[in-house]
């Protein structure tokens, strides 16, 4: 399945995802971080198995992801897991944020159903946060999970039309634009995402580096 950890003088990490997004994001903040690793997704290992986010937490569903290709690919990998966490739904969707309507990853409609289950709530208890957990596992058992954490509060009417998701009526603290409405680049500065992943970089550098 591989050609071995080192390709060439590099170390080689998967990040476990068909998103090119993902990982050229993660191949910026490890640029970033001066991290020298030979970066691939699953693109490059056809037949990967397709890992079902059973976990309750999202830090589980990261690993159970990470922990699959590690042992899938016999190389390090990381994967991560995140969603929408609503103060006045106890913290839902959480987990099942990509599928809170019943059917994964239908944005629309999980954006919709969000929306009709906060309508009478007031602005000061609209409060939420975004956070994502991202894993790294090396083969030989070592594994790692860091966290990032975005809050905000929940607009009624979605604006903005970048990102994905909730992004549109998502308003982070000490912003008047919604994650839908930020330039990328802006968005990746305090992207839940992005401050999981810079915090993993100097694990992946101490370990594989």
């Amino acid at each position: 399945m591989t050609d071995g950890i080192r390709a060439g003088s590099q170390s080689r990490l998967v990040l476990a995802t068909a998103n090119q997004h993902k990982l050229i994001e993660l191949k910026r903040i490890l640029a970033a971080g001066h991290v020298d690793v030979d970066l691939c997704g699953l693109a490059d290992f056809p037949g990967a198995p397709e890992v079902q986010e059973t976990g309750s937490t999202f830090a589980e569903n990261a690993l159970l992801k990470a922990r699959a290709i590690a042992d899938f690919t016999a190389l390090p990998a990381v994967a991560d897991d995140s969603g929408l966490c609503v103060d006045a739904l106890n913290g839902m969707p959480g987990v099942l944020s990509a599928r809170w309507s019943g059917r994964h990853g239908d944005d629309a409609a999980n954006l919709r159903l969000v929306l009709a289950q906060v309508s009478d709530v007031p602005e000061e208890r609209r409060g939420a946060q975004f956070v994502c957990a991202a894993a790294l596992v090396l083969p030989g058992g070592t594994e790692h999970v860091s966290e990032g954490v975005v809050r905000g509060m929940l607009v009624l009417e979605p604006r903005g039309q970048n990102g994905f998701g909730y992004d549109p009526i998502f308003l982070p603290e000490n912003s008047t634009l919604t994650t839908g409405e930020m330039d990328p680049a802006d968005k990746d500065k305090i992207s839940h995402r992005g401050k999981a992943l810079r915090a993993l970089a100097p694990v992946i550098a101490a370990l594989l580096g």
